[in-house]
Protein backbone atom coordinates (compact mmCIF):
# COMPACT_ATOMS: atom_id res chain seq x y z
CA UNK A 1 0.00 0.00 0.00
CA UNK A 2 1.71 3.12 -1.26
CA UNK A 3 -0.31 5.72 0.63
CA UNK A 4 1.44 6.25 3.96
CA UNK A 5 -1.67 7.41 5.86
CA UNK A 6 -3.61 4.27 4.83
CA UNK A 7 -0.69 2.03 5.78
CA UNK A 8 -0.53 3.74 9.18
CA UNK A 9 -4.31 3.38 9.63
CA UNK A 10 -4.21 -0.34 8.82
CA UNK A 11 -1.26 -0.91 11.17
CA UNK A 12 -3.04 0.90 14.01
CA UNK A 13 -6.27 -1.08 13.50
CA UNK A 14 -4.31 -4.34 13.38
CA UNK A 15 -2.68 -3.38 16.69
CA UNK A 16 -6.12 -2.66 18.16
CA UNK A 17 -7.38 -6.06 17.04
CA UNK A 18 -4.30 -7.73 18.53
CA UNK A 19 -4.77 -5.92 21.85
CA UNK A 20 -8.57 -5.88 22.15
CA UNK A 21 -9.87 -8.59 19.83
CA UNK A 22 -13.57 -7.75 20.08
CA UNK A 23 -14.91 -5.41 17.36
CA UNK A 24 -17.22 -3.85 19.97
CA UNK A 25 -14.04 -2.53 21.60
CA UNK A 26 -11.94 -2.07 18.46
CA UNK A 27 -14.45 0.16 16.65
CA UNK A 28 -14.63 2.99 19.20
CA UNK A 29 -10.85 2.85 19.60
CA UNK A 30 -10.40 3.02 15.79
CA UNK A 31 -12.02 6.47 15.62
CA UNK A 32 -8.71 8.21 16.43
CA UNK A 33 -6.78 6.49 13.60
CA UNK A 34 -9.73 7.11 11.25
CA UNK A 35 -9.74 10.82 12.18
CA UNK A 36 -6.08 11.06 11.19
CA UNK A 37 -6.74 9.24 7.91
CA UNK A 38 -9.62 11.57 7.03
CA UNK A 39 -7.30 14.60 7.44
CA UNK A 40 -4.77 13.40 4.85
CA UNK A 41 -4.77 15.84 1.90
CA UNK A 42 -3.11 13.18 -0.32
CA UNK A 43 -6.03 10.81 0.25
CA UNK A 44 -8.51 13.61 -0.51
CA UNK A 45 -6.63 14.40 -3.73
CA UNK A 46 -6.68 10.74 -4.82
CA UNK A 47 -10.42 10.55 -4.09
CA UNK A 48 -11.14 13.13 -6.79
CA UNK A 49 -10.35 10.43 -9.38
CA UNK A 50 -12.40 7.63 -7.81
CA UNK A 51 -15.48 6.46 -9.71
CA UNK A 52 -18.96 7.19 -8.40
CA UNK A 53 -20.46 4.12 -6.73
CA UNK A 54 -23.82 2.61 -7.45
CA UNK A 55 -23.97 -0.67 -5.57
CA UNK A 56 -20.22 -1.06 -5.30
CA UNK A 57 -17.47 -0.03 -2.94
CA UNK A 58 -13.83 0.38 -3.73
CA UNK A 59 -11.81 -2.21 -1.81
CA UNK A 60 -8.58 -0.65 -0.57
CA UNK A 61 -7.56 -3.32 1.92
CA UNK A 62 -8.63 -6.72 3.28
CA UNK A 63 -6.83 -7.94 6.37
CA UNK A 64 -5.50 -11.50 6.09
CA UNK A 65 -5.52 -12.12 9.85
CA UNK A 66 -8.46 -10.21 11.32
CA UNK A 67 -10.74 -10.05 8.27
CA UNK A 68 -11.60 -6.35 8.38
CA UNK A 69 -11.77 -4.37 5.15
CA UNK A 70 -11.30 -0.72 4.22
CA UNK A 71 -13.55 0.62 1.46
CA UNK A 72 -14.30 3.82 -0.41
CA UNK A 73 -17.82 4.97 -1.33
CA UNK A 74 -18.44 7.88 -3.68
CA UNK A 75 -21.97 9.23 -4.10
CA UNK A 76 -23.36 11.73 -6.59
CA UNK A 77 -25.13 14.80 -5.17
CA UNK A 78 -28.45 13.84 -3.56
CA UNK A 79 -27.93 10.08 -3.90
CA UNK A 80 -29.38 8.06 -1.03
CA UNK A 81 -28.59 4.48 -0.14
CA UNK A 82 -31.52 2.17 0.39
CA UNK A 83 -32.46 1.56 4.01
CA UNK A 84 -30.41 -1.38 5.21
CA UNK A 85 -28.47 -3.09 7.96
CA UNK A 86 -25.08 -4.79 7.77
CA UNK A 87 -26.16 -8.02 9.50
CA UNK A 88 -23.55 -9.07 12.12
CA UNK A 89 -20.86 -6.68 10.83
CA UNK A 90 -19.47 -3.62 12.62
CA UNK A 91 -18.90 -0.51 10.46
CA UNK A 92 -16.90 2.67 11.03
CA UNK A 93 -18.02 5.22 8.44
CA UNK A 94 -15.94 8.36 7.91
CA UNK A 95 -16.74 11.30 5.63
CA UNK A 96 -13.68 12.33 3.62
CA UNK A 97 -15.29 14.96 1.37
CA UNK A 98 -18.69 16.51 0.72
CA UNK A 99 -21.63 16.28 3.06
CA UNK A 100 -24.21 13.70 4.05
CA UNK A 101 -27.25 13.01 6.14
CA UNK A 102 -27.04 9.89 8.26
CA UNK A 103 -30.50 8.47 8.86
CA UNK A 104 -31.28 6.03 11.67
CA UNK A 105 -34.33 3.80 11.93
CA UNK A 106 -35.87 1.70 14.65
CA UNK A 107 -37.80 -1.50 14.15
CA UNK A 108 -41.27 -1.44 15.64
CA UNK A 109 -42.43 -5.04 15.10
CA UNK A 110 -41.07 -8.25 16.60
CA UNK A 111 -39.94 -9.81 13.31
CA UNK A 112 -42.45 -12.66 13.55
CA UNK A 113 -44.04 -12.00 10.12
CA UNK A 114 -41.79 -13.27 7.30
CA UNK A 115 -40.62 -10.68 4.76
CA UNK A 116 -42.13 -7.85 6.81
CA UNK A 117 -40.64 -5.12 9.01
CA UNK A 118 -42.25 -2.04 10.44
CA UNK A 119 -39.67 0.71 10.84
CA UNK A 120 -39.64 4.43 11.43
CA UNK A 121 -36.98 7.08 11.21
CA UNK A 122 -35.51 7.73 14.65
CA UNK A 123 -32.81 10.27 13.82
CA UNK A 124 -31.15 12.30 11.12
CA UNK A 125 -27.72 13.87 11.47
CA UNK A 126 -26.11 16.18 8.89
CA UNK A 127 -22.38 15.60 8.70
CA UNK A 128 -19.36 17.17 7.00
CA UNK A 129 -15.79 16.04 6.29
CA UNK A 130 -14.16 14.47 9.32
CA UNK A 131 -17.44 13.16 10.76
CA UNK A 132 -17.52 9.51 11.77
CA UNK A 133 -20.32 7.11 12.55
CA UNK A 134 -20.09 3.70 14.20
CA UNK A 135 -22.80 1.38 12.91
CA UNK A 136 -23.36 -1.58 15.22
CA UNK A 137 -24.50 -4.97 13.91
CA UNK A 138 -28.13 -5.03 12.72
CA UNK A 139 -28.51 -1.22 13.12
CA UNK A 140 -30.97 0.01 10.49
CA UNK A 141 -29.77 3.10 8.63
CA UNK A 142 -29.23 4.94 5.33
CA UNK A 143 -26.98 7.72 4.09
CA UNK A 144 -27.86 10.52 1.70
CA UNK A 145 -25.25 12.63 -0.06
CA UNK A 146 -25.61 16.39 0.15
CA UNK A 147 -25.77 18.84 -2.73
CA UNK A 148 -22.02 18.50 -3.20
CA UNK A 149 -21.97 14.69 -3.23
CA UNK A 150 -19.84 12.74 -0.78
CA UNK A 151 -16.80 10.53 -0.40
CA UNK A 152 -16.61 8.13 2.52
CA UNK A 153 -13.96 5.80 3.91
CA UNK A 154 -15.55 2.72 5.46
CA UNK A 155 -14.03 0.09 7.72
CA UNK A 156 -16.06 -3.12 8.10
CA UNK A 157 -15.36 -6.03 10.41
CA UNK A 158 -15.96 -8.42 7.50
CA UNK A 159 -15.96 -8.12 3.72
CA UNK A 160 -19.51 -7.92 2.29
CA UNK A 161 -20.71 -10.40 -0.28
CA UNK A 162 -20.47 -13.68 1.63
CA UNK A 163 -23.58 -13.14 3.74
CA UNK A 164 -26.98 -11.47 3.42
CA UNK A 165 -27.87 -8.10 4.87
CA UNK A 166 -31.30 -6.68 5.70
CA UNK A 167 -33.17 -4.35 3.35
CA UNK A 168 -36.23 -2.34 4.35
CA UNK A 169 -39.04 -0.50 2.58
CA UNK A 170 -40.91 1.65 5.13
CA UNK A 171 -43.67 2.49 2.61
CA UNK A 172 -44.77 -1.12 2.09
CA UNK A 173 -43.32 -2.79 5.20
CA UNK A 174 -41.38 -5.15 2.97
CA UNK A 175 -38.23 -6.75 4.39
CA UNK A 176 -35.78 -8.84 2.39
CA UNK A 177 -32.18 -9.92 2.51
CA UNK A 178 -29.52 -9.77 -0.16
CA UNK A 179 -25.72 -9.82 -0.37
CA UNK A 180 -23.88 -6.61 0.41
CA UNK A 181 -22.23 -4.30 -2.04
CA UNK A 182 -19.83 -5.55 -4.69
CA UNK A 183 -16.18 -5.02 -3.80
CA UNK A 184 -13.95 -3.55 -6.53
CA UNK A 185 -10.23 -3.92 -5.72
CA UNK A 186 -8.62 -0.47 -5.91
CA UNK A 187 -4.93 0.12 -5.18
CA UNK A 188 -3.92 3.23 -3.24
Amino acid sequence: MALRSMSRFVAEVRALYAALGDPAQVWPAAKAPMAALLKDPKLAALAKDWPVSDHENLLFYEDPDFGFVVNGLIKDPGRKTRIHDHAHVWVLYGVLAGSEEILRYERLDDGSIPDHAEIRESGCQKVAPGAMDIVAPHAIHAEAAGDDGSVAIIMRSEKPGGFNQGRYDPETGRYWESPGVTQIPWPL
